[in-house]
């Protein structure tokens, strides 16, 4: 499902070479992502409202909404995946352009990046 209002997504990804998984596996998530754009705060929601500390940012590609990883004791990317249906979030880290499908256990990148299979 779409977030309203978003527009379709400008980056298309597709599966990693070997996604951090076996060959063959897909993302049935791909057809549904948006560009959410910048996020217009640069930090972890949920952390940022408790003045709790975050590693890294994810942003998710269904609504836009900004967590910390899982390396971050909050987890708050993969708990905004779950309880919401949104399951795939891109790292908005300087110099990173991946995403990571949490329902498909699958490492995306870039159409045309590094890495991919063919």
């Amino acid at each position: 499902m779409k977030a309203e209002g978003a527009e379709p997504s400008m980056t298309e990804y597709r599966v990693a070479f070997d996604a951090g998984r076996p060959d063959g596996r897909a993302c049935i998530h791909l057809g549904e992502l948006v560009s959410p754009g910048d996020p217009a705060v640069r930090g972890c929601s949920e952390c940022l409202e408790s003045g709790k500390r975050w590693l890294h940012l994810r942003q998710c590609l269904s609504c836009g909404h900004v967590g910390c990883c899982d390396s971050s004791r909050g987890k708050h990317a993969q708990d905004h995946a779950e309880s919401s249906g949104h399951p795939v979030a891109r790292s908005i880290e300087r110099g990173e352009d991946w995403a990571w499908c949490y329902a498909d256990e699958l490492f995306l990148t870039p159409n045309g990046g590094p890495g991919m299979a063919t």
